[in-house]
């Protein structure tokens, strides 16, 4: 979707760390809890974690490098920044996710915590461990913030074959977001309670994200800016939904597998296949409820 030119952007609700390499040393970051390590959510959207061991860069000890100035974004001041640029379209989105979902959840007695967001070059120190870039974006719970390398979604497009279009970029962002509300929910440890198959809570973790972000879509042009009676996003078209869509097809994992290694393994999985993402993205869109984004009610995801 595409930002209203006016629409007023909250610089203070990110953290722009490119330039700097990850300080520190934390574990590798990976898809387990217990004890210290915390749950990484949402690596490269849709990998397996089998593929992803050979993505994750060194996870050691890195000096950081300062940034010269001050931050990128501050001059992400409006909707026509975020039309323009990519990392203020990161910014506006996470912007119109916060005004979103606290007046979303209110009613259902659910008080919404903004998360910060975080955009980085290369790799990064989070609670969850260091993080190569090559992981994709990700929420960490250990921090409760969602981390985005601009450069993934030019990969979306060159390498997962996404449409480019700015709600394929903002359903990404949406997505890790989804994985924010699962937080407050108390729902995001399942994953791990059964992390491989088609239907693996794993699975049903992440395609609850892509509902929920198709929640946001629904209303992200209804809802108006804090402060503003313009919304962030003018209204959704098919076109739109189709890039998002596209997206979500694109990080499935059974496309991934196939790119990959030119076959698939069902048992796995722990994003869900390109279909099934597509399924759950739309039904949030759809039906714009909470309650029918239970992935873990159905007998079939």
């Amino acid at each position: 979707m595409t930002f209203n030119e006016g629409a007023r952007l909250d610089p203070s609700q990110a953290e722009d760390r490119r330039g700097r390499g990850g300080m520190g040393r934390g574990g590798k970051v990976g898809l387990g809890l217990g004890g210290g390590i915390v749950v990484l959510i949402g690596a490269l959207l849709g990998i397996n974690p089998d593929l992803l061991s050979s993505l994750l860069g060194d996870t050691g000890e890195q000096p950081a490098i300062e940034q010269s100035g001050g931050s990128a974004l501050e001059s992400c001041r409006t909707g026509q920044d975020a039309n323009d640029r990519l990392d203020c379209r990161i910014l506006g989105t996470a912007n119109s996710l916060n005004a979103f979902w606290p007046s979303y959840l209110e009613p259902q007695g659910i008080s919404y915590s903004a998360p910060k967001t975080v955009i980085f070059s290369g790799s990064v120190s989070t609670a969850c461990g260091l993080a190569s870039s090559a992981v994709g974006p990700f929420y960490c719970p250990g921090d409760n913030k969602a981390y985005f390398d601009p450069d993934f979604f030019a990969q979306l497009e060159t390498q997962f074959g996404s449409s480019g279009g700015p709600l394929a970029q903002e359903y990404v962002v949406a997505h890790e977001f989804g994985h924010h509300v699962q937080d407050l929910l108390g729902t995001i440890g399942q994953a791990q309670q059964d992390p491989q198959g088609a239907q693996s809570a794993s699975v049903r973790t992440e395609l609850q994200a892509d509902c929920y972000a198709g929640i946001w879509m629904r209303y992200a042009s209804s809802q108006a800016a804090p402060g503003s009676d313009q919304p962030f996003l003018v209204a959704l078209t098919q076109t739109d939904l189709n890039d998002a869509l596209s997206a979500a097809s694109s990080v499935g994992d059974d496309r991934i597998q196939q790119a990959a290694t030119g076959r698939t393994n069902p048992e796995t999985w722990s994003h869900g296949s390109s279909e099934q993402r597509q399924k759950w993205l739309y039904t949030g869109y759809q039906s714009a409820d909470l309650a029918a984004c239970d992935t873990f009610a159905v007998p079939k995801v």
